[in-house]
């Protein structure tokens, strides 16, 4: 699916995820959206892990969150989103709020503003500050589709999560080891990249992701205005 200027500002191409029999689409930013509701879903936002590394005397530019809330504008503005569903760790630690600049927590309130907003706990932010409102949860439902921030243990059909921040690497021309952002699927759950500017990623082929899809998977690669869909065959391990 294609969409172009007019509805966002450039053109993109998103992928079809169709999850327990659910069609989703997968945004080249890194979202899902679930068109019939309306509803946006991101994962690990991290706001203000700049200045948390700051605090501990690493020195980070402090953009992070002015970066990501543009990002998250972007998207909501795209898919004219009733409903936002944030899948844990959208704030980088407890204290998060109160080092945030006064531009961006008024950014925040106004997207949250009007909108049905979901923030899931992680396990950085267990308790999301309720001073922009929304209604924090463990998990919710959507569709028969269960959201919470980490997969579960046993293979649930229909689940969407985030917290483990999946990257892939695919070798191109020259050999050369290209590496990004990605969705994990297996068809009966999703783990979606992580959103934040200063998140990073774990590799698909790390352990974690051997015991949520023991019999396999396929990801979604985020590049420059579209989604690779490509099967675990097609891509290198860092190792």
């Amino acid at each position: 699916m294609e969409i172009r200027p007019g509805h966002t500002s450039v053109a993109v191409r998103c992928s079809t995820v169709v999850l327990a029999g659910v069609p989703l689409l997968a945004d080249p930013a890194g979202a899902i959206v679930h068109e019939p509701s309306a509803t946006l879903i991101v994962a690990d936002l991290h706001l203000e892990k700049g200045s948390a590394f700051a605090e501990r005397g690493t020195p980070l530019p402090p953009y992070d969150t002015a970066a990501t809330l543009d990002r998250l504008a972007e998207l909501i503005r795209r898919w004219r989103a009733h409903r936002v569903v944030a899948l844990g760790d959208s704030f980088h630690d407890r204290r998060a709020a109160d080092r945030m600049a006064s531009g961006d927590r008024d950014r925040l309130a106004a997207l949250l503003d009007g909108r049905d907003w979901i923030w899931i706990r992680g396990n950085h932010d267990p308790a999301p500050p309720a001073i922009w409102g929304g209604t924090v949860v463990e998990q919710v439902e959507i569709d028969g589709l269960t959201l919470r921030h980490e997969a579960a243990g046993a293979a649930v059909a229909g689940e969407i999560s985030g917290h483990f921040h999946p990257k892939a690497s695919i070798r191109v021309r020259a050999g050369r080891l290209v590496s990004a952002r990605c969705f994990v699927t297996d068809g009966r759950r999703l783990v979606l990249p992580a959103f934040g500017a200063y998140t990073g990623g774990i590799d698909v082929f790390d352990r974690s992701f051997q015991t949520l899809f023991p019999a396999g998977f396929r990801v979604l690669l985020l590049g420059r205005g579209r989604v690779y869909d490509l099967p675990r065959q097609r891509l290198a391990s860092w190792a």
